[in-house]
């Protein structure tokens, strides 16, 4: 609204009011000060219209390129529904190009019951290779890998299987573990796994040894990790944060939040892609900003411990209780 007055001599002052839609004119002066106004308004409203439609057009311009900018996902294949039993995880080894999926089958997910097993399935088009490659475990989650070991966590006991024989070569039980979830495995080799009941990050050296790197209450249940170069990033399952950590000071600190159910993270490119377990995933930007791109939640499907193939911009979703594998591309 634009508002005004206007006096001549002993007249009487006159109030001009303009809106978008509607001028009011009140007015009590002399004939000849009329043409003055009504010229103005005219003016006025002339100026208005010419505004607005160079607003509308920067406008429809900004909508446009925020649309151009905008993250999506376009589906490519799906798994059949038998052969995958809970699935929880996904991992891409680079060198045998062979996805892994670890399926917890028999729930409730912390049961004890030697029902969990490894599936291989093919990139390309999702097809089973073998669907229990590894088997006899109990509740198989996060998965690592690291020179020819896949190293994946079992509710309370850290499992390393060689690749080349399908094998279990090692376990390494951990004291007071309730429910270990994810794994991720830094340049040198050591192995860092969440339990997210009891707010630890565990740490298997590549010398073998076995400790708690991180014990921090607040943390919110530790779900996702993912190491990348000088930090950590981890999702949480129970406060749906994302944080960052330092490894040298051992600093968790918060960068995002509202992603609930966190649970995997992978990176793409300089961002990263966030999963919440009941079925979506975000995209994060490097300056902590975040885009849902994906949900299932209506569909039954959830959204457990992604993976990404850079090289081909795939990514790939485990449902859990859709007990299949999609994979999608990103499109930017």
């Amino acid at each position: 609204m634009v508002e005004f007055q206007i006096s001549t001599n002993n007249q009487l002052h006159t109030t001009i009011i303009f809106t978008k839609n509607l001028t009011k004119i009140t007015m009590s002066i002399s004939n000849n000060i009329v043409a003055c106004i009504i010229a103005l308004v005219a003016l006025s409203a002339c100026s208005s219209s010419s505004q607005q439609e160079s607003t509308s057009e920067s406008d429809t311009s900004q909508e446009l390129k925020e649309t151009n900018d905008k993250v999506s996902l376009k589906k490519l294949w799906e798994t059949d529904t038998s052969s995958l039993l809970t699935p929880e995880s996904v991992l891409h080894d680079k060198t045998n190009d062979i996805l892994y999926v670890s399926c917890i089958n028999g729930v409730p997910p912390n049961a004890k019951d030697n029902d969990g097993y490894i599936a291989k399935i093919n990139p390309e088009d999702g097809s089973i290779i073998d669907p229990k490659w590894v088997d006899g475990l109990h509740a198989p989650k996060g998965m690592g890998l690291y020179e020819g070991t896949l190293y994946v966590t079992n509710i309370d006991e850290l499992v390393a299987i060689d690749v080349a024989t399908g094998e279990v070569s090692n376990r390494y039980a951990v004291a007071e573990a309730k429910f270990l979830n994810d794994i991720t495995v830094d340049d040198d080799g050591n192995v860092y796994f969440s339990d997210s009941n009891t707010n630890k990050i565990h740490r298997l050296s590549q010398t073998g040894e076995l400790d708690t790197w991180i014990d921090d209450a607040n943390m919110g249940g530790p779900n996702g990790l993912f190491h990348d170069g000088e930090k950590m990033m981890m999702a949480t399952f129970g406060s749906g944060r994302f944080h960052a950590i330092d490894y040298t000071e051992e600093k968790v600190e918060p960068v995002v939040d509202s992603i609930p159910g966190g649970d995997g993270v992978v990176k793409v490119g300089v961002d990263y892609l966030v999963s919440n377990w009941n079925g979506e995933v975000y995209y994060v930007t490097s300056t902590w900003e975040k885009e849902k791109i994906l949900d299932t939640k209506d569909m039954g499907a959830n959204a457990a411990d992604i993976e990404f193939i850079a090289d081909d911009q795939k990514l790939l979703v485990p449902t859990f209780f859709g007990n299949q594998v999609v994979a999608y591309t990103l499109v930017k």
